[in-house]
């Protein structure tokens, strides 16, 4: 190294050589040398004191090679993680080996090695741990694809190849039970004689590696009958001793075997707790044992062996049951059924879910209920949107998410009030996949935003933690958490953070006084009698929704129409908004794919995008991406829209002009019946932006401010520029659709979505505010220069 040390300083080495070179070492005299060609080193630490929890290392760059060439005459290979695995299956007389480089060695060398000398049959004897476990699922793949039959070697929880042939004498009996007891993973061009053969189970094969352990030196017969439960308690006889096992239940994890344990022989008998992973605690327990009962050590070390394996077998077992995701599998009734598939047909589905809405309890929101409703149904995509619902406090934000929910079956949605930072990095590794994981504060989920973030934008979350083996060292934990995942979060906040706000679609509550009136009015409708007929419709609506949603399938997209669609480019940002719309795209295509034909090409089945898709995709757009260009918030905008109503009307009756009608905070308070703190924030960041301008007032230390905003608040509303119109989408014999009429559920405003939008730039309300007192006298000017 450049450092000047050795880079395998303190390591066992093993040299690779290039599998497609014939390997001659120089002749000693000389005569004809020729150059070995190492493609790969493999070191292993062997001094303690230089691991530094670094125990391989490797050349630097790519693996090349492949370790014992002469392996691939066989037409049966065991394919081991290491080096010394695949050793240790060697000196055993298992001379058909070979290995891959670490969990993640698997490389090109091995596929074609094996896809060139035609291998039938490779055992996977990884480690027996959630790397190996990952490895296996993946390499399992990848050689299932060359139509080689794959079997997994199922060793002991926790355990490798050479720590088994270690423990468990005669190890090479040992070893090839193991190897006939091999799991076909279930994948590949299937032999007949893997076909018909069923796999052992867990508890067979603890049987057979307490046979192979017990061939050393056991004389005296198996017992007959394993382990029996009663109750919560568990039962070995063997010949005249009995042992009975409580506290198995209280393990959670797979580096603890705490139990009490009685062994009773005759009427004399030893009773202690021990941890049967702690060597001193079991040779104390034999010790104490043999002085109680009269037994020989070596009988009671035998018997403990033997309900090691039983006992290890059944809490692996039972730890395994309780870490898999519970999947509720609901039964759907054929007219519950057939109610969710005539939703999922209808040609007018946007406005049946709008009706439903309106049937639950939730006016208005018409977009912000359409969009909720796409993001959680695209939580069945490979990349989900994610929402955030922004208003103030008491506006509605959390009904409108928890309407949304209900809609969702139970077993597909999460909801928390607050997380921790950690904490989603340590779910199950499949509880989220698909699923909708529901925030009902942001604020609750601060701490989480980080891991958030990456869930929604990388997929998946992985953290290395550490933790102690049974020896008490330190030691590196690696946590996975699979995605995809639908977010969805709601916020008081006038600022998100915005690498937050770049991931998401920001929705926001409608605070109009029209909307609150309509609440008012639907909230005295509830105590009615008709209050009461509609909580029982909504249950009906609610549970066709629910099995609608279990109906949907993740089917493969594709949009015929991708290469022709437009979209905003000026700035950065819109790289991730580009992606959102062609995700709401494939959303719309997704929830009416029982209205489009499943088509077959290339072995891949998918459904395609419609025109009428894209037109709605572009109404919803405008609003929901369209906002997220917008520098004023939804809640700053309406108060900008309020002090001009309010100028308006003080100027009208003090005839005087907008430059010298000034108001106050009280004024503007007593006007819009806002708060103090809420003005504050909204009026200081007008300030700010320079939509408005401070002065010195006459009374102390008080302000007084001037409007500078001269513009048409709602035509300067930023807009989505540059969406195609659908009108103009070439339909010609190679797009599918061509005959179709446009009857899709949200139509353009006539047919004209987006023609205005392709004419004009964004504005943002600069045209119209300039710096200084005199920048609202330029602005018609400036816009018509824009």
């Amino acid at each position: 190294r450049d450092t000047g040390h050795e880079h395998f300083n303190g390591c066992l080495v093993f040299p690779i050589f290039d599998n497609l070179i014939e390997v001659t070492v120089p002749s000693p005299k000389g005569d004809n040398p020729l150059p070995v060609r190492v493609t790969e080193v493999y070191g292993r630490k062997a001094n303690e004191k230089q691991k530094n929890g670094i125990y391989h290392l490797y050349l630097p760059g790519p693996h090349r090679g492949l370790w014992n060439p002469a392996c691939l005459k066989s037409p049966d290979i065991i394919l081991t993680e290491s080096v010394i695995d695949a050793l240790t299956f060697w000196i055993h007389g298992f001379k058909n080996v070979t290995c891959i480089y670490g969990t993640e060695g698997f490389t090109d060398d091995h596929l074609q090695a094996f896809k060139k000398h035609q291998t039938q049959k490779i055992y996977l004897a990884y480690d027996r741990d959630k790397a190996g476990d990952r490895a296996v699922e993946r390499d399992a793949a990848r050689l299932s694809s060359l139509g080689i039959d794959v079997l997994r070697v199922q060793f002991p929880s926790g355990m490798d190849v050479n720590e088994y042939a270690l423990k468990v004498t005669p190890a090479k009996k040992s070893l090839q039970v193991l190897i006939n007891a091999a799991v076909w993973l279930g994948k590949g061009q299937v032999s007949p004689n893997i076909k018909d053969k069923e796999p052992l189970s867990t508890e067979k094969l603890a049987a057979n590696l307490a046979a192979g352990n017990a061939a050393k030196e056991e004389k005296e017969p198996e017992p007959k009958t394993g382990l029996k439960q009663v109750g919560e308690d568990y039962f070995l006889g063997i010949l005249d001793r009995s042992y009975r096992i409580r506290g198995l239940q209280k393990n959670t994890s797979f580096e603890v075997l705490k139990v009490n344990l009685r062994l009773m022989h005759g009427d004399r008998f030893h009773l202690d707790t021990l941890d049967f992973y702690r060597a001193k605690e079991r040779a104390a327990f034999i010790a104490t044992a043999a002085n109680e009962t009269g037994l020989l050590p070596d009988l009671i070390k035998r018997d403990l062996g033997k309900l090691l394996l039983q006992l290890e077998a059944l809490q692996e077992q039972r730890i395994r049951e309780e870490m898999e995701p519970k999947k509720q599998e609901v039964e759907i009734t054929q007219p519950d059924r057939e109610a969710a598939i005539d939703l999922l047909k209808d040609p007018k589905l946007f406005e049946r879910i709008l009706e439903d809405f309106a049937h639950c309890g939730i006016v208005g929101e018409a977009r912000n209920k359409l969009t909720g409703y796409l993001a959680a149904v695209s939580r069945k995509l490979d990349k989900p949107l994610a929402i955030i619902i922004q208003s103030t406090s008491a506006a509605g934000k959390t009904s409108l998410m928890e309407a949304v929910l209900a809609m969702i079956p139970e077993e597909e949605r999460i909801k928390y009030s607050a997380m921790t930072g950690q904490s989603l990095y340590y779910l199950g590794e499949t509880n989220l996949k698909n699923k909708i994981l529901a925030i009902v504060e942001e604020e609750g989920a601060e701490k989480a935003s980080y891991a958030l973030k990456l869930l929604q934008s990388e997929g998946e979350l992985t953290i290395a933690s550490t933790g102690k083996d049974d020896q008490g060292r330190m030691k590196t934990e690696e946590y996975h958490v699979e995605g995809p995942v639908m977010i969805f979060l709601t916020t008081t906040a006038v600022d998100i953070d915005e690498e937050l706000l770049n991931r998401c679609l920001v929705l926001t509550v409608d605070e109009s006084r029209d909307q609150t009136k309509a609440i008012h009015a639907l909230q005295r409708a509830a105590e009615t009698f008709d209050g009461l007929k509609r909580n029982v419709e909504r249950d009906r609506i609610l549970n066709t929704h629910r099995n609608a949603q279990r109906l949907l399938k993740s089917v493969n997209v594709v949009n015929p129409f991708a290469m022709q669609l437009t979209f905003l480019s000026d700035r950065t940002r819109t790289r991730r908004d580009h992606m959102k719309y062609l995700t709401l795209i494939r959303t719309i295509t997704l929830l009416h794919q029982y209205q489009r034909p499943l088509k077959e090409k290339d072995g891949l089945q998918y459904i395609e995008v419609t025109r009428e898709d894209i037109a709605a995709a572009n109404q919803l757009a405008h609003e929901v991406l369209g906002r997220s260009l917008d520098e004023l918030p939804p809640q700053t905008r309406r108060l900008l829209g309020l002090l001009r109503q309010m100028i308006a009307q003080a100027c009208e009756k003090n005839d005087q002009t907008q430059e010298t009608c000034l108001f106050t905070r009280r004024q503007v308070r007593a006007f819009t019946g806002w708060s103090n703190t809420q003005l504050k924030v909204h009026l200081d960041r007008l300030e700010d932006l320079e939509y408005i301008l401070p002065h010195r007032g006459m009374r102390g230390l008080a302000y007084e401010y001037e409007l500078l905003f001269d513009g048409d608040l709602e035509a300067e509303k930023p807009q989505l520029i540059g969406l195609l119109d659908t009108e103009k989408l070439g339909y010609d014999s190679k797009f599918t659709g061509a005959e179709e009429k446009n009857t899709g559920p949200i139509r353009p405003q006539n047919g004209q979505v987006s023609k205005s939008s392709l004419a004009a730039p964004a504005s943002n309300g600069a045209a119209s505010r300039l710096n200084g007192r005199n920048g609202h006298r330029n602005a018609q000017a400036a816009q018509k220069l824009t």
